[in-house]
């Protein structure tokens, strides 16, 4: 997979029995995404604030495999798998201590944040997430 971090999962991640709440997740999962988008040369706040393009989320699909706990060191792989004329289509693989804990197909659309209507990609964004495109399936998130 293409994009690779870690970041632990902490206690307000958590329920009171220590294990992952799962809606935490989706907000990890958006920090993860900005880091992606800032290792490109695209941080958010430039995206924003300059060039007034918002990344929003038009479908999630997640699969859950095993719990996460406090403490844990949470790994992110992302691959990018489509890039449509605004769509961009993510595969995310999350792990810790080398088990699978839940993977996700995930649907970002590029969008004015004047219009609030879809954009095509400008050009040097699709270059660099085209860089990134897996095109195999290699890696198979139902395993």
């Amino acid at each position: 997979m293409g994009f690779r971090m870690t970041r632990p999962l902490r206690f307000g991640d958590c329920d009171p029995s220590g294990i992952a709440y799962f809606p935490s997740y989706l907000n990890i999962l958006v920090g993860v995404l900005e880091d992606y988008f800032a290792s490109l040369g695209f941080p958010w706040k430039a995206l924003i604030a300059d060039r007034r393009i918002g990344i929003p989320t038009l479908r999630l699909d997640l699969t859950f495999s095993s719990p996460g706990f406090q403490g844990d060191e949470l790994q992110f792989e992302i691959a990018v798998r489509g890039i449509g004329r605004s769509s961009l289509d993510l595969e995310h693989v999350v792990s810790a201590n080398g088990k699978r804990l839940w993977t996700a197909r995930h649907r970002v659309v590029a969008t004015s944040l004047d219009t609030h209507q879809s954009l095509a990609w400008p050009d040097d964004i699709r270059a660099a997430l085209t860089h990134h495109l897996e095109t195999t399936d290699a890696h198979d998130p139902a395993a």
